[in-house]
């Protein structure tokens, strides 16, 4: 017989999804946003890469160690910036395009320290 102890509620007709761990609304869960920041040795790292995608390059931005809410929004900031897509994923900023030298121009007025990984 399996105990009921350790599960949680998964979902309510109240609140929809909820967090098994808080037992909030998924919304508003408490747990999920209380994720730890990365530590970082405080350089971020701008490369170009095309492994996977098919011979298109994408710029990379690794390094930033901000809570995934805030590098969502720089990412933001920064694909406006080079007039291009792309996304956050795994705390690192991926730009479609070779875009490198804007990406460390842009991070470096904004006060990051940033080096050119890669070739």
């Amino acid at each position: 017989m399996k105990s009921r102890s350790t599960g949680g509620l998964v979902y309510s007709t109240e609140l929809g999804r909820t967090c098994p761990a808080c037992r909030q609304a998924v919304a508003q869960c408490a747990c999920r946003s209380a994720g730890a920041v990365p530590a970082t040795d405080g350089i971020v790292r701008v490369s170009r890469e095309t492994k996977g995608r098919n011979g298109k390059g994408v710029t990379l931005v690794k390094g930033l160690g901000l809570e995934p809410a805030a590098l969502a929004q720089l990412g933001k900031q920064l694909k406006a910036a080079c007039g291009s897509g792309g996304t956050t994923k795994d705390g690192v900023i991926e730009v479609q395009g070779d875009h490198c030298e804007r990406v460390i121009g842009w991070l470096q007025a904004r006060g990051h320290t940033v080096k050119r990984a890669g070739g």
